[in-house]
């Protein structure tokens, strides 16, 4: 049902806790399946200089958090800001069609963690 790197992220997630003194933070949540996701960020010069995350959920959500903080780190805001939920699942190999959702709360919330601090910031 999984793929091996869904595995992977699940059983040792990268960049998984809560950041102390993030330049922002966001949260978000799917009523349906009960996954909740926090997505913390330390930025500089526009760029994502750290990222971390928190998640309540299954073995998708999961493997999507960390997945996504992967494809992350690193980037503009701007490039940040592309990323998908299709782009998250190929990375991953293979997510199950009913798991679709967990990508695309991934990308939600680090969309919101991004609009949060350029509404601050910038």
């Amino acid at each position: 049902m999984y793929s091996k790197t869904v595995i992977k992220h699940f059983q040792h997630p990268k960049n998984m806790g809560a950041m102390k003194n993030p330049d922002v933070q966001a949260e978000e949540g799917n009523v349906v399946c009960g996954d909740i996701m926090k997505i913390y960020l330390k930025i500089k010069d526009s760029k994502i200089k750290d990222i971390s995350f928190e998640t309540m959920g299954c073995v998708a959500a999961i493997a999507t958090s960390s997945m996504l903080t992967e494809m992350a780190k690193g980037k503009t805001l701007a490039q940040a800001e592309k990323i998908s939920y299709n782009d998250v699942a190929k990375e991953l190999g293979q997510l199950p069609q009913v798991k679709m959702h967990c990508a695309d709360l991934a990308v939600k919330t680090l969309q919101k963690a991004i609009k949060k601090y350029k509404k601050s910031n910038l």
